[in-house]
């Protein structure tokens, strides 16, 4: 009999985005803010693809992992800022069906992948400080490139199965999602029918795809301080944790945001706090990784103030 109901009713067609409508007066302060982290982000994130391409010291399997890191963070905060920004200047709220899935897989697919990209840079790390007389060999050009595809297709796949079981669920009741953009918890609390089968699907790939790469990242890391805590000299301790310390400070901002945010419980009180949690890993880390690999990391600064320095000379010498 619900089942008939529900078919009764109309099918919805497109959601409301409630983001930031609690905070009216705001909505103005907000878009500058919103557009200047947007504008900043893009701007970081390619210059740090253009360092690694256009310097040969920045040739190597660390950093080819971080241009990486940059072209996905890069992807990542455009496939959620510019819709929010819209919305704030607009007031327009509306998402469509189809705009709001197509979010969600862009979304779950640049998140996926980055868990992946994260464990690869950290099992770089782990060869250069525990293996460091096996790392050429082991790290080589070819295997780098494999690791950033694999890390891709690993992301790609793992979405693609996760919003196709939940695309077909039924939605014909409440269309407001509380959040800023489409998240597959509220979204799947939407719906009007039997969701087991999508958080079944959603545990088992979160299993299979996301918990194997955060284990990688915290096994390597343990090898890496143990590795780091029998080097005699505190001259020597310090350089070892330099090579890794830009890269674990992002990869605890990324899971340790994450993790706290959808270990919460539902609660009304917690709803601002989870707001935002989620700004931190999907507007702010995005903004801050390519800073602190610039401000952390000699080889980024040198780079920097090489180009810096042949833009300086090709315009005294026009």
């Amino acid at each position: 009999m619900a089942d008939r109901n529900w078919r009764n009713q109309t099918a919805v067609t497109e959601f409301i985005l409630l983001a930031f409508g609690e905070l009216p007066d705001l909505q103005i302060l907000l878009f500058l803010i919103f557009l200047v982290i947007y504008m900043a982000t893009v701007a970081w994130n390619m210059l740090i693809i253009a360092l690694v391409m256009a310097d040969q010291q920045l040739h190597n399997p660390m950093y080819l992992f971080l241009g990486n890191l940059s072209c996905l963070e890069t992807c990542y905060t455009s496939t959620l800022l510019p819709r929010m920004l819209a919305s704030l200047l607009t007031g327009d709220k509306t998402i469509s069906f189809r705009g709001c899935f197509s979010q969600l897989y862009f979304f779950g697919f640049l998140a996926a992948t980055e868990c992946c990209l994260l464990a690869a840079m950290s099992y770089d790390r782990y060869l250069a400080i525990c293996k460091p007389l096996h790392y050429s060999t082991l790290m080589n050009n070819r295997f780098c490139l494999q690791l950033a595809a694999v890390s891709w297709l690993n992301g790609c796949l793992a979405t693609t199965l996760c919003v196709l079981f939940l695309s077909q669920l039924t939605f014909c009741g409440p269309n407001e999602i509380d959040h800023f953009y489409c998240d597959p918890i509220p979204l799947r609390e939407l719906s009007c029918s039997d969701t087991h089968l999508s958080i079944l699907v959603d545990f088992i790939l979160a299993c299979v795809f996301t918990l194997p790469p955060f284990l990688l990242t915290l096994m390597s890391y343990m090898f890496i301080l143990a590795s780091i805590l029998r080097i005699p000299s505190t001259t020597g301790r310090q350089k070892a944790f330099s090579t890794c310390s830009s890269h674990l400070t992002v990869v605890t901002i990324f899971y340790g945001t994450i993790m706290i945010f959808y270990m919460l419980p539902k609660s009304d009180t917690l709803r601002d706090l989870k707001k935002v949690l989620s700004l931190c890993f999907t507007v702010v880390t995005p903004l801050v990784n390519p800073l602190i690999y610039s401000l952390r990391n000699r080889e980024v600064k040198e780079a920097l103030s090489k180009a810096v320095s042949k833009c300086s000379f090709h315009q005294k010498n026009m």
